[in-house]
């Protein structure tokens, strides 16, 4: 039996954009695992394993049930340990745990006044008044006043990935000269953006965006087939 992984969709079933949700389906790709997604809109998680999740992902392997990103990919790499490995040891969870941290409070909060309205437009009805309701309330302001002038502020998120492109002056990748599940974090941010909106956050002779277009190839190409906004 196949894991399932409930993947955050849009109005479009095949409009998978959780940032959260790219780096499971990554890392159950990176560690050869047979798996199945299922197209999940947010008013729609309430009912996944009775109530199991406030947030998705979440995954089911053959009934046993995890939720969020991280604690996913330990697990997958505790009971899946003769896969290609996610952290490359205790130094590499700890190495991820600050990529997600730098992801979360640096990157996260400027992408979202980037495509926040975005991503309305592309959700079902019930899920947009959902949207409005609890992000507007967590931002202070519409969704409308959140996003305008946005065009001025991507230089703003250009800067902020200066240590990574310094990085990957030294490797191809994060983990090195193969991905690990730090490079899935910070993939699943830009994939988000990728497929939930049409503005264009990196140049294209910048290193970032050389590193994406290597991670959206990885595994096939799953990230690639993922279409864009």
């Amino acid at each position: 039996m196949s894991i399932v992984l409930y993947d955050l969709c849009g109005r479009d079933a095949e409009r998978r954009f959780s940032p959260h949700c790219w780096k499971v389906r990554m890392s159950l790709a990176h560690k050869g695992l047979d798996f199945e997604t299922r197209a999940t809109p947010f008013t729609e998680i309430p009912k996944i394993g009775g109530g199991f999740s406030p947030t998705v992902p979440v995954i089911d392997d053959g009934g046993k049930l995890r939720r969020d990103s991280f604690d996913i990919a330990l697990y997958l790499e505790d009971a899946y340990p003769d896969g290609p490995t996610l952290f490359a040891g205790e130094g590499g969870k700890a190495a991820a745990r600050f990529v997600e941290s730098w992801v979360q409070s640096t990157l996260g909060p400027v992408m979202m006044g980037l495509i926040v309205k975005d991503i309305h437009d592309q959700l079902g009805d019930a899920d947009q008044a959902y949207f409005r309701q609890t992000r507007e309330k967590r931002l202070g302001r519409t969704l409308e006043e959140a996003q305008a002038g946005r065009e001025g502020r991507v230089d703003t998120f250009r800067s902020a990935l200066q240590p990574l492109r310094m990085m990957l002056g030294h490797q191809p990748f994060i983990g090195g000269q193969q991905p690990l599940f730090c490079d899935y974090i910070v993939f699943g941010s830009l994939q988000w953006a990728r497929v939930i909106s049409p503005l264009k956050l990196l140049a294209d002779d910048d290193p970032v965006a050389l590193w994406f277009e290597r991670c959206l190839d990885l595994h096939g190409g799953i990230g690639r087939a993922a279409v864009a906004a």
